[in-house]
């Protein structure tokens, strides 16, 4: 199996977020390998697989844009160290990437998810962004993701591994079937997306829905529309008949709040968790009930 690897330096005021497998918030390092996950995202499917058996540090706070932030130099030093980096890749983490790099460079051992679970092509003119690296909201994707994380994993320590992964796995493909049951409640004349950015193409591709358009131009948040995109998406959601805008729980969602109410005063603004878990008591604490939440506010706006 081919194993990505990639790295440089940056720093920021953010927290240093520390999760501990089982342990809460502990910084302790047990017994077992140490992995770093880039997002919360990632560090939920590593926590499931490891669970006791290791430790897991996730660099991004919840509700952090995986596209803009940056390390502090501890994290660096965090990623140096560290057995497992687990990342999603893609240009997804766009301020990460220079250090993730470096920290191939030095000779960590960092596997770029994404790459491997069948990245679907952005549509449209974005140079920087060919490839959409959302994969996370395609359960089916994530269950091959698990099996790989799994299988890197028993390469590099010893321990049960491939059955740890397996049993999450069927987790997530349940979850899937769940997801599937939610959005039956949509009729297929109604599955129209219009979001925040381009990150729900997996999520249309595997549920049966269109992708109308989004307020964000390009694969990335840290586009800017035109004043005459906006205008171009406000008379494509008034043609289409779209009766919600899916916002992100990750972004300001002003931008998308202005289009809905621009192309009339029913559209809904809907925020969904797509870069990022939610807090505790958003119902979106981990990858999987991400999904189920995402699901149900789709199902109650469109249906």
């Amino acid at each position: 199996m081919r194993r990505a690897r990639r790295y440089a330096l940056a720093a920021t005021a953010f927290a240093l977020i520390v999760v501990t497998a089982g342990c809460g918030d502990s910084t302790d390092v047990g017994e077992g390998p140490r992995i770093v996950a880039t997002t919360t995202i990632l560090g939920d499917l590593a926590r499931n697989v490891v669970g006791e058996a290791g430790t897991v540090e996730v660099l991004l706070p919840i509700g952090a844009d995986p596209h803009d932030y940056q390390a502090s130099s501890r994290q660096v030093a965090l990623i140096q160290e560290a057995d497992l980096v687990l990342a999603n890749g893609l240009g997804l983490e766009e301020g990460l990437e220079d250090v993730l790099e470096g920290a191939v460079a030095d000779g960590a051992e960092v596997l770029f998810l994404a790459e491997y679970l069948s990245p679907l092509p952005f549509e449209g003119d974005d140079p920087e962004h060919d490839q959409d690296p959302h994969v996370w909201l395609d359960p089916k994707r994530m269950a091959d993701g698990v099996e790989l994380l799994g299988t890197t994993l028993a390469d590099i320590a010893t321990g049960d591994w491939e059955a740890r992964a397996e049993s999450y796995r069927n987790q997530v493909l349940a979850a899937d079937g769940e997801v599937s049951a939610i959005l039956a409640a949509i009729p297929q004349e109604s599955r129209k997306l219009v979001t925040n950015h381009r990150s729900l193409g997996y999520f249309a591709a595997r549920y049966g829905f269109t992708v109308v358009g989004t307020v964000v131009p390009g694969g990335s948040t840290l586009a800017d529309p035109s004043s005459a995109e906006l205008a171009a998406l406000v008379d494509e959601i008034r043609a289409q008949e779209v009766p919600a805008v899916f916002a992100e729980t990750t972004e300001a969602a002003a931008l998308a709040a202005a289009v809905a109410a621009e192309a009339g005063e029913d559209i809904a603004v809907v925020d969904l968790y797509t870069g990022s878990l939610g807090e505790e008591g958003s119902g979106a604490e981990t990858l999987i009930d991400l999904w189920l939440t995402n699901a149900r506010l789709i199902a109650e706006a469109l249906s």
